[in-house]
């Protein structure tokens, strides 16, 4: 089965930054609250928890299948169970910027940012930006999971049931792998 990208791809601004930029539906404090609620999150990303407060710890819980139903395929076997990451709040400005240290809170974890605008009344422009990537297969591997999991945001927010998580993310892997050197 071949799938095409509903998205266009992310760029890598320099070794180890991605930047992914997306237009989503819905005022910003609406997409805010899919990045800082729990309960929303988990929807297109991770439940657990959330800090409000630069320095402190949270917790991130990832239940890949419940995004689109579609069972992780067999080398990604290890996703099937619930993965539990804890991050560190670097910069919190609501509703437009989410700073926040990936994999891990120490500090030198790679790091997120989420930048937000309002696109007029009813639209709303992210920058994804994830620095301090080690390789490029590092690179590879969050390019096309933060692919996947913003496809499933823009379904949500859509108020359609997403798709094919890993059909998705196996679809962006293959087109990344060619447009980052």
């Amino acid at each position: 089965m071949t799938t095409t990208l509903k998205h266009s791809l992310g760029t890598q601004t320099e070794p180890g930054t991605l930047r992914i930029e997306r237009t989503l539906p819905g005022p910003i404090d609406r997409v805010w609250t899919y990045l800082v609620d729990p309960e929303k999150r988990r929807s297109w990303l991770a439940g657990g928890t959330m800090a409000q407060a630069p320095g402190a710890v949270f917790e991130l819980r990832f239940q890949h299948t419940e995004l689109s139903g579609e069972v992780a395929p067999e080398r990604f076997a290890a996703y099937r169970e619930t993965q539990v990451q804890h991050s560190r709040v670097l910069r919190i400005e609501p509703p437009t910027l989410l700073v926040i240290s990936w994999g891990s809170e120490r500090e030198d974890a790679s790091e997120v940012s989420f930048e937000l605008s309002p696109q007029g009344a009813q639209a709303t422009h992210l920058v994804l930006t994830h620095r301090r990537l080690p390789d490029r297969k590092e690179t590879l591997s969050v390019a096309s999971g933060w692919h996947a999991h913003l496809g499933v945001l823009d379904e949500v927010l859509h108020g359609r049931a997403p798709q094919g998580f890993w059909t998705q993310l196996e679809a962006a892997e293959a087109a990344y792998a060619t447009h980052i050197p």
